[in-house]
């Protein structure tokens, strides 16, 4: 019974790792990142350019990159996010952040919640990936 299913979870991620080799992904020139303070429900979403960084309330984000699949560029995101509250030295989250799977990795702030909802790409590319 073991041997079988460490036979199957070694032919399961042999699938997803041959899947990975198969994806390639575009770099995207920007993101389109949500940002919420939960204290007072305020919700917006950024536009924001890869280097390019930006404040929400006691917040600055700082996008790296941002990568998207190139069969299917509306499904998902993958941004390289620096976000840092200005009363601290330290960033609250340095890494990538998914935007298909968000608690993957995501911040931990006491009020503010940011998270990926895609990448900036041209309306052309977006509407081949329907």
């Amino acid at each position: 019974m073991r041997l079988a299913l460490f036979a199957g979870l070694m032919l399961a991620a042999t699938s997803a790792t041959a899947q990975q080799e198969n994806l390639v992904v575009q770099h995207a020139d920007g993101a389109i990142l949500r940002a919420l303070d939960t204290s007072t429900g305020k919700l917006l979403d950024i536009d924001i350019g890869t280097g390019q960084t930006l404040k929400f309330e006691r917040l600055e984000i700082t996008l790296s990159d941002c990568r998207y699949p190139e069969e299917n560029p509306s499904s998902d995101a993958f941004a390289y996010l620096t976000i840092r509250d200005i009363r601290e030295t330290d960033p609250r989250f340095e890494g990538w952040m998914v935007a298909s799977s968000p608690a993957l990795s995501a911040m931990d702030h006491p009020r503010y919640d940011v998270w990926v909802l895609r990448c900036r790409i041209p309306e052309a590319e977006a509407s081949t990936g329907d």
